[in-house]
């Protein structure tokens, strides 16, 4: 195969038949006729420090998120989503918020909030808020006057204050840790000096979680959706939704802290995890939105296992959508996404909900990354440092692109991470004196973090911080080698990561492929070679070393521009995607087994 001088990426160039029959499977997902925004969106996710800095200060501010709305737009997504960037002591990047209706210093003012939702709405996105509610930050208004107040009243009411057991009640109220490392109960010391209760943290001891059980916690949230609502946004991603509520009397719990299945231990009988409660939260939720135009979005975060108990999160009066954290965590496998895809329409079709696939976002190791590290599977919460194995960086960039693409020719809404239409992985040799992840700092650094996948944008190739910031501050540093990523160079490079995106999306929403339908083409011959058709629309991974025949089609955009030429001719290059117009009659069944 020898490739010709097409120009990587157009579309209308003619292929021949592969060589190996494809057939056709039944439909599994028909298409959605809905006008609904939210079912087929893709919407962009900006964690604000690592965004963009206008002040020079190093760290990454809304004023740097609105100048560079233009390039977003240029994109083509819906909407986006904004990390928390309210007041915060940030131990946890501001996920340790302690005032909800509130912008901190370090990312401007709320001024500066109205302006980014306002400037985003006249380019047509919209604004996503990161609501943080199963806990808030030690020094919130609330927390303090919990301190302050005596055990059983009111205001230690709105947390899981409890007394301690055993002799002087030394022993925490019960055997539940922290993700984060530790115990999950921190005991406090009372007005008069005395050892006191104890409080309850998921996370970091600086982390208090709510209690739910509590109508006035809901109250509060309700006027923080509000509050945002009446300001435009277009809805909220809901952090770690799953966790809200606990058990009543918060039984000992012999599982995997974070409720990961383990023999015995079903995710479903977690005492911290998806209480039944949760339902009447979301629905709340949901008639606050409906009482709002531009039908503003509610998606969960929400590691919940099975997809079935998944799918009651999001189904009529619930929330919209919820991240599909089972695609994210799939191993290079093409039987392994097969069976995630299928599982995940059947599941959330049965609800009448799209699914949302994700491949990358601030709390996991890029895609990049990931697929770098042939077949290891990484811990989800935690990144990869200096002392670990360290990825194929050329191997995880071109899977990187071809696992996008495949991911955005599924039907459904999808999530991007910022910086992954640059074909960023993480800092995977981070020195440790650089880390601020409170995982890695409870830890004593047995875990190494997040850090990696936070580290702040390149933007212009020749400039401080790679144009991050224009005094070259940085609040973490970027690699070596950082600058040839940047977005000014992929600008005009038709063969970049960054045109990639732009082509995929703009063919998406052409092609209708967030609102299409999904049946399975096989090929007995080709075991890793993972094949659907949406609408007419035929999109291919190849997951194999070597080169693959492609079905019979009209080529509309390869992941590997190199390789553009071959996919014309009927051959898709190894760690590779193509979209193909099939040359089938568009009222072809699928259902009706036909070999292409």
């Amino acid at each position: 195969m020898t490739p010709s001088s097409i120009e990587p990426g157009v579309s209308g160039t003619k292929q021949v038949p592969g060589t190996s029959p494809y057939t056709l499977g039944k439909e599994l997902h028909t298409p959605s006729d809905t006008g609904q925004w939210w079912r087929r969106a893709v919407i962009y996710q900006i964690y604000p420090r690592s965004f963009k800095d206008s002040t020079g200060s190093g760290m990454g501010d809304l004023a740097g998120i609105t100048a560079e709305l233009p390039k977003i737009a240029t994109l083509g997504v819906d909407a986006i989503w904004l990390s928390p960037f309210f007041d915060s002591p940030q131990r946890d990047a501001g996920y340790d918020v302690s005032d909800y209706r509130s912008v901190d210093p370090l990312f401007g003012t709320l001024d500066d909030a109205q302006n980014l939702i306002d400037t985003a709405a006249g380019h047509g996105i919209k604004t996503i808020i990161d609501i943080v509610p199963n806990h808030c930050s030690n020094e919130h208004a609330l927390f303090k006057a919990a301190l302050a107040a005596a055990p059983g009243s009111a205001e230690r009411a709105m947390f899981h204050f409890a007394d301690g057991t055993g002799v002087g009640g030394n022993t925490p109220p019960n055997n539940w840790s922290s993700l984060f490392g530790g115990p999950g109960w921190t005991r406090i010391t009372e007005s008069d000096g005395s050892p006191g209760q104890y409080y309850f943290h998921l996370f970091d001891a600086t982390q208090p979680d709510f209690n739910w059980r509590n109508p006035a916690v809901e109250a509060e949230f309700e006027a923080t959706l509000r509050f945002w609502l009446d300001r435009g946004a277009g809805g909220f991603r809901i952090d770690v939704a799953h966790a809200m509520f606990k058990k009543e009397g918060m039984p000992d719990w012999h599982g995997a802290p974070d409720g990961t299945p383990t023999p015995g231990f079903p995710f479903a009988e977690a005492p911290m995890y998806g209480q039944p409660e949760l339902h009447t939260v979301f629905a709340r939720w949901r008639e606050i939105c409906e009482q709002y135009p531009g039908e503003p979005v509610l998606c969960s975060e929400a590691n919940a296992r099975p997809l079935t108990r998944l799918a009651d999160w999001v189904a009529p009066g619930q929330m919209h959508q919820s991240f599909n954290f089972d695609y994210l965590r799939t191993l290079w496998d093409r039987d392994a996404l097969a069976a995630v895809i299928g599982e995940s329409l059947a599941a959330f079709d049965t609800v009448g909900a799209p699914t949302t696939w994700v491949l990358s976002n601030h709390d996991v190791s890029r895609h990049a990354t990931r697929f770098g590290l042939d077949g290891v599977a990484l811990d989800l919460g935690d990144g990869i440092g200096p002392r670990d194995p360290q990825p194929d960086e050329e191997l995880g960039q071109a899977r990187a692109r071809a696992a996008t693409l495949f991911m955005l020719g599924l039907p459904g809404g999808a999530y991007l991470y910022q910086g992954e239409e640059l074909g960023l992985g993480d800092h995977t040799t981070l020195e440790d004196r650089y880390r601020q992840d409170p995982g890695f700092l409870r830890t004593n650094g047995a875990k190494t973090g997040r850090d990696g996948c936070r580290i702040p944008l390149p933007w212009v190739h020749d400039a401080p911080a790679a144009g991050f910031s224009p005094t070259g501050e940085s609040w973490l540093p970027q690699p070596a080698g950082w600058a040839g990523f940047s977005r000014d160079l992929q600008e005009e490079d038709p063969a970049s990561t960054l045109n990639l995106y732009r082509r995929a999306l703009g063919l998406r929403s052409e092609l209708g492929l967030g609102l299409g339908s999904l049946a399975f083409y096989t090929n007995p011959a080709l075991p890793e070679v993972l094949a659907i058709r949406n609408g007419d629309t035929v999109n291919v991974l190849n997951l194999s070393g070597t080169a693959v025949p492609l079905p019979r089609g009209e080529l509309l955009l390869c992941s590997d521009a190199a390789g553009t030429a071959d996919a014309a001719a009927g051959w898709l290059g190894p760690n590779s995607a193509a979209w193909l117009r099939t040359l089938e009659a568009a009222g072809d069944a699928a259902g009706d087994e036909e070999n292409v």
